[in-house]
């Protein structure tokens, strides 16, 4: 019996169910800070610790990696995003715009990526993979490290939130 791997399989439907959990993360933290008076900033620029990134950009880096491994695996230019948001609505467009790039990479180019040559990064923070090693090694733990990170500061503030929002459906 052969079994035939996908690297789409592997990763933008992971991706896919991720952003989405997230943008309902979204709705119930613009909610929750709505229901308590809570002012929106103090969730968006919270931080775990003060050497961490805010909360924002752990929403945008989750972001990157997922269009940055679709294109990357899918032999594309990653496009570049402005890093500009400032509210939850901002927040979950950008997830919104995240979905519809990798929903725009055809599975066909993703597949048999496995062997693809993939550079990150430029000067001294230039990394040489080949499509596997970077999916399974670098893009999927970043992206979920960030995913996981935003989803925890929430879940500090006070957001009532468990493992299957995180999760969500798929």
């Amino acid at each position: 019996m052969t079994t035939t791997f996908s690297m789409y399989s592997a990763s933008i439907p992971v991706f896919k169910q991720i952003l989405n959990s997230l943008h309902a993360i979204l709705d119930k933290a613009e909610a929750h800070a709505a229901d308590k008076k809570i002012d929106p900033a103090a969730l968006l620029q919270f931080r775990l610790f003060p050497d961490m990134l805010p909360f924002t950009r752990q929403i945008q880096i989750a972001c990157d990696f997922a269009k940055g491994a679709a294109a990357r695996l899918g032999g594309q230019e990653v496009p570049s995003y402005e890093d500009k948001e400032v509210s939850f609505a901002d927040l979950k467009a950008r997830i919104v715009k995240t979905l519809a790039f990798i929903d725009s990479v055809p599975q066909a180019q993703i597949e048999g990526s496995e062997g693809r040559a993939i550079t990150t990064g430029s000067g001294e923070k230039t990394k040489h993979f080949v499509g596997q090693t970077y999916l399974f090694h670098y893009a999927l733990p970043h992206f979920y490290f960030h995913a996981t990170t935003a989803y925890d500061i929430l879940r500090h503030n006070g957001l009532e939130i468990g493992k299957k929002d995180f999760i969500g459906s798929y």
